[in-house]
Formats: C-alpha cells, sequence, structure tokens
C-alpha cells in the first residue's frame, strides 16, 4: 500500500505533506521514544529563507538543470536530525497528492532531484537547503510530478512487543513542467447507469453514474463532470493516471427508458489550456414497478367492484324474475 505524506510538526505551515495522509493535518510527528517529540516543518524556500509558496513549480528544457531550495525548521526543544528524500508524485483516489514511500523506486521526475541526504538541527533551528533538479535531454514535454520531504524515523511497539520502525515525512510537492508542445487530453472509460426506485409513489427515483476518467495528454488535469445540472469536481490527475468516478445519485423518474448525457470536462490548472471535452450517452432501464404494481391493484379492485355489481343485478333481476313468476302464478289460481 502507498504511504501518503503527511503533515508532522507544524501543522498550521501551508503546503506540507505528512505520512499517514496525503496534504493533511496529522499529530506531530514523533523521533524514536528515547529522544521526545519532535515536531517539523519543510516549505519550498529561496536563498534567503521561506518564501510563502505552497507548491514549487518549475518550468525547464529539456537537458537543462536548475537549483532551488527548501526550509526545514526544528520546532523541538531538541536536536534532531532528518533524512531528506525525493521521490515520484502522485494523486491518490480520494484526489489528494503524496509521494512514493521509501520502499518504491522512483522512475521519473523524482529521478531528477538530487539533495543532501540528511540535515541535523538545533532546537528551533531553521536552515535553508538548496538541491538540484537536472531533466534529462529525453524528458518527454508536459507535467512531472515529485515531493520532496524530511523524515524522522519513530520506533513503537508491536503487538508482540517487539520495536517496529516507521519513517513520518513532511515536504511538499515539486511540479516540473519541461517545455514542449503542451496536449491536454482526457479519455473516459465506457459510461454506466443504475437506476434505484423510490418507494414513494410520488417521489422520483435515482440514478447513479459510474466512469473511469484518464489523463491522456501531458499536462495535469483538473477534471469535472456534468450531469443533468449538476456539475462535480473530480480533482487533479497527472498524466496516465486514471480514476473510477461514482457519481452522488441524480433524481429521475421511472419512464421506462432513460437515455442520459454526462459529459466530463478537463482544465489544465492555473492556465486557459483545456482538453477537449468528452460526451457519453448511457441508456439505464427505469421500470416503474410501483406503479405498475399500484396500477394493477387499482384494475383489480375496479374489476372487483364491476364483478360485484354485476353480481348484485343479477341477483336483483332473478328476484324481480322470481316475483313476477310468483305474481303470474297466483293469478292464475284466483281465476
Amino acid at each position: 500500500m502507498r504511504a501518503a505524506l503527511s503533515r508532522g510538526g507544524s501543522a498550521t505551515v501551508a503546503g506540507l505533506i505528512v505520512a499517514a495522509a496525503a496534504i493533511a493535518a496529522a499529530p506531530p510527528a514523533l523521533a524514536d521514544d528515547t529522544a521526545g517529540s519532535v515536531t517539523w516543518s519543510v516549505t519550498p524556500a529561496s536563498a534567503e529563507g521561506a518564501d510563502g509558496r505552497r507548491v514549487m513549480q518549475v518550468e525547464i528544457d529539456p537537458g537543462q538543470r536548475v537549483t532551488e531550495h527548501l526550509a526545514v525548521k526544528n520546532f523541538s526543544e531538541s536536536e534532531a536530525t532528518f533524512a531528506l528524500d525525493a521521490a515520484d508524485g502522485y494523486y491518490t483516489e480520494t484526489g489528494r497528492f503524496t509521494m512514493l514511500p521509501a520502499d518504491r523506486t522512483s522512475v521519473d521526475a523524482g529521478t531528477w532531484i538530487t539533495i543532501e541526504p540528511s540535515v541535523t538541527l538545533a532546537p528551533r533551528e531553521t536552515r535553508v537547503i538548496s538541491f538540484e533538479i537536472a531533466v534529462p535531454p529525453n524528458a518527454t514535454p508536459g507535467d512531472h510530478a515529485a515531493g520532496v520531504s524530511a523524515s524522522v524515523r519513530s520506533t513503537s511497539a508491536g503487538a508482540d512487543g517487539t520495536k517496529v520502525g516507521v519513517d513520518s515525512r513532511v515536504g511538499f510537492r515539486v511540479s516540473t513542467r519541461v517545455t514542449g508542445e503542451l496536449a491536454p487530453a482526457v479519455g473516459v472509460g465506457e459510461v454506466r447507469a443504475e437506476y434505484t426506485p423510490s418507494w414513494n409513489l410520488f417521489a422520483p427515483g435515482s440514478i447513479t453514474y459510474a466512469y473511469t476518467a484518464e489523463n491522456t495528454g501531458n499536462t495535469a488535469l483538473a477534471v469535472a463532470d456534468a450531469v443533468e445540472a449538476t456539475t462535480t469536481e473530480r480533482g487533479v490527475l497527472l498524466p496516465g493516471e486514471s480514476r473510477d468516478v461514482r457519481t452522488e445519485p441524480q433524481p429521475a423518474w421511472p419512464l421506462f427508458l432513460l437515455t442520459k448525457d454526462v459529459t466530463v470536462d478537463a482544465a489544465v490548472p492555473d492556465s486557459t489550456l483545456a482538453a477537449t471535452p468528452v460526451t457519453q450517452s448511457v441508456t439505464v432501464w427505469a421500470v416503474p414497478w410501483l406503479h405498475l404494481a399500484a396500477a394493477v391493484g387499482l384494475a383489480l379492485i375496479v374489476a372487483a367492484a364491476a364483478s360485484g355489481r354485476r353480481r348484485s343485478r343479477r341477483r336483483l333481476d332473478d328476484l324481480v324474475a322470481r316475483a313476477r313468476e310468483e305474481g303470474r302464478r297466483e293469478a292464475v289460481e284466483v281465476s
């Protein structure tokens, strides 16, 4: 399972990423239990210090190098050593950014970053550290994502009492755009629909749509879909990433066979570039079983009432006929 980056230490610093949840607040990361509590932050920086950026965005030609900086701050009351690392980045199914765990091998932008392996900071010390991004000459144009992190190894007791090492990472996203032709494109797998009827005769049922969105271009894409009059953001996809999407239920009356359109839009974040929208039609059976059952029940009631009236009429006719026959008999006997 991929370990997401979580925010450790100074949870108020924007743009941090930490080991248990991607770009989300988490309890302070702990050093080993003999050293006490260690909290820290890692942010993009200039050579002078942290510059307030949440994400580091770099545009660079193939075969070129650039020097960037990060700031590591030790908020703790004790000296601490932090391991520094870079790895390929990705977005989780929930749309949060994280980076590959230490036991996974990077193959893209994470391999372009060179950084010193560790840094030791005194209590309350902040240090600016430079690192290099070197883009290979054959790098494909477009967006490539990585994460840069500082980590501390902590230990915890396992169920059997043994010590288990855990790396808590704090970091930020490095988005490298390799110059060249940008070609945003989104692909959409077959749209599937499922109709759920309502048990209320006077309320509509609902349709749920499911599909797979894939970034088939070379730029990051912010994906959204439109169903009926509802537009929903689906997060960011990096080139080559895909995400299974399931919509919230949409109201729909059971009209036997429904045909609906689902449109998927995708735009390059912080840009006027966009992919061509993809629209797919989907047909789903929406049989009004409850309404049919109610209609059948009403028809049976009407039929039963009509049959009862016919039987009553026949009985009345029989009574009248018998009365007339008895009247004729009495008239004959009297005469």
